[in-house]
């Protein structure tokens, strides 16, 4: 299986946003049955087979990892000529009607999006031992064998992000906040502080990281994926206090965080975003002009090959988990920035994930994957 992954992961991140075509109904809310029927065993038909999603609260448009695992579904619809259905949740109530309505529909597979769907997609799971689920972002040993979590050391290529924040920043202060205090953010969080961690000890310098204390566990939060008013606020508070570069580990909430550097821009700052999940230069065009990079999960790909290994009759619980050696994880280009980084650092940048890959380079956080 993780050769599989390997060999297609690279095919592209992005895959773009369309349209649902009839065969694949888009709901919010509470889910309804999806079109084709059977039993969730593999090696079926295109025309009998039908692959589900089930978003978190953040939704499909969330221009991150909902954004991102929705791509992977579109595009096993497309090359596989399969049928799919894909619901969005709007609480997290909604999660476990949501995924009943799957399971009673027919599906052959249910993909769940994200961390806050982790108990209802055991719970649901375990009550359908016929149905194959996958969950991005979420690892349970005690997950039923009908589950195939899809998870990623984050902290590896977030760990590259936070050197090139040091060696890029002005100021010498860089900022990073989450959405909840939960393991797929706070990843993201330990791996950027400690590449400033690792920039410091190598070129004598103290950088500061505002918004987060690894050995505390502690930090800036806003509490939910929705707030984008207070994403904004947040990011407001740290470019007051001298921050020139932010990490916003929050969904839809770095919108705020763009906002605001955006406006800052407009008063002659220099300031910096770095976004997540996704390369924010394509799914958050209105960043662009301040987007330094992005810290990137190949979620589509993921998903994508891990629905054709079902339908093909290789269904495999075992956890993928995405890393800089498989190219699950990634440092995104620089893009209009690119200049704003130095040929010195840029070579800096290539030796260290070549050392982080290598083992040379110690890349740990307490929500890393467990192999």
């Amino acid at each position: 299986m993780k050769k599989t992954l390997q060999r297609t992961l690279m095919r592209g991140a992005t895959v773009g946003t369309v349209g649902l075509s009839a065969t694949a109904l888009l709901l919010t809310g509470c889910g309804a049955a999806p079109e084709a029927g059977g039993s969730a065993s593999g090696g079926a038909t295109s025309s009998d087979y039908t692959a589900c999603m089930v978003s978190d609260s953040g939704g499909f448009d969330d221009k991150s990892f909902n954004q991102s695992s929705h791509e992977g579904l579109l595009a096993a619809q497309k090359d596989l000529g399969i049928k799919i259905n894909a619901v969005q949740s709007k609480a997290d109530t909604d999660y476990d009607p949501n995924l009943r309505s799957m399971v009673s529909g027919g599906c052959k597979i249910t993909v769940t999006v994200g961390f806050l769907l982790g108990d209802a997609t055991k719970a649901i799971a375990t009550a359908n031992p016929n149905s194959k689920f996958a969950i991005v972002d979420y690892q349970d040993p005690t997950f039923p064998s009908n589950v195939k979590p899809i998870i990623y050391d984050t902290a590896q290529a977030a760990f590259l992000a936070g050197y090139l924040s040091a060696a890029t920043s002005k100021t010498g202060k860089v900022a990073t906040f989450g959405g909840v205090n939960i393991p797929t953010v706070t990843i993201f969080m330990d791996g950027f502080a400690d590449g400033v961690k690792y920039f410091n000890e190598k070129k004598g310098k103290s950088v500061q990281v505002l918004g987060w204390d690894k050995d505390k566990q502690d930090g800036s939060f806003v509490g939910d994926f929705k707030q984008v008013d207070k994403g904004k606020v947040l990011t407001q508070g740290f470019l007051d206090q001298g921050a020139d570069i932010v990490m916003p580990v929050a969904g839809p909430v770095g919108s705020g965080a763009g906002a605001a550097i955006n406006e800052a821009k407009a008063k002659g700052s220099d300031a910096k975003l770095v976004w997540v999940d996704s390369d924010g230069y394509l799914t958050a065009p209105d960043y662009k002009s301040v987007l330094l990079t992005s810290v990137m999960k190949t979620m589509s790909t993921a998903v994508e090959t891990v629905i054709k290994d079902d339908k093909d009759g290789k269904f495999d619980p075992t956890p993928y988990i995405g890393t800089l050696d498989n190219g699950g994880v990634a440092l995104a280009p620089f893009h209009d920035l690119d200049s704003a980084v130095s040929a010195d650092t840029k070579s800096e940048l290539d030796q260290l994930k070549k050392d982080i890959i290598s083992g040379a380079v110690k890349v740990e956080s307490k929500a890393s994957p467990k192999k």
